[in-house]
């Protein structure tokens, strides 16, 4: 089955949809690494409607949604406005969340937000890009050291009651 991407950048509309393939794709790669009680807490609070319509009215951050005809196959969210949370990058660009649903990995569909990505950072005149990714994500981190992405340090992720560690990488552009 050929799979035509559309790419489309989501409006406040879309918050139930991104709420609905957020907690898909996080438990989906994340649950059997983690508890119950720590997936819960961190969903609710982190991946509820309320928070993500309030995400999509925040003029730093952008949604982009990857549609495989009529099916939401994965997202993106980048922030511009990041600079405190990565002093060491020149005009940054964060890649907040790239989430693919499992049926649609190894498809090309965070390829092609990562494509996404880049155009943007580059018309919106960035000179880095980086994120947090989780330090046993290794299908994730070798997603983004083929990107060229390069660790440069790394913060604290918390979920639910779990202090986890996020390598930060980064990519000039």
């Amino acid at each position: 089955m050929e799979h035509h991407l559309t790419i489309l950048t989501a409006d406040p509309t879309a918050a139930e949809l991104i709420a609905e393939i957020s907690v898909t794709t996080f438990t989906q790669t994340f649950a059997d690494s983690n508890s119950k009680e720590d997936m819960d807490k961190y969903l609710s609070k982190e991946m509820n409607v309320e928070k993500i319509r309030c995400e999509l009215q925040d003029p730093d951050s952008t949604f982009f949604l990857a549609w495989d005809g009529p099916t939401l196959a994965g997202f993106a969210k980048v922030n511009s406005d990041v600079k405190a949370d990565a002093p060491e990058c020149d005009n940054p660009l964060e890649i907040e969340r790239l989430y693919v649903l499992q049926d649609y990995q190894g498809k090309k569909v965070g390829a092609a937000l990562m494509n996404h990505c880049i155009a943007f950072a580059h018309r919106n005149h960035h000179s880095t890009i980086w994120l947090g990714v989780w330090e046993h994500n290794h299908k994730a981190i070798a997603f983004y050291e083929k990107w060229g992405y390069a660790p440069f340090g790394s913060h604290i992720f918390r979920l639910g009651t779990d202090d986890q560690t996020d390598i930060l990488m980064k990519k000039e552009l």
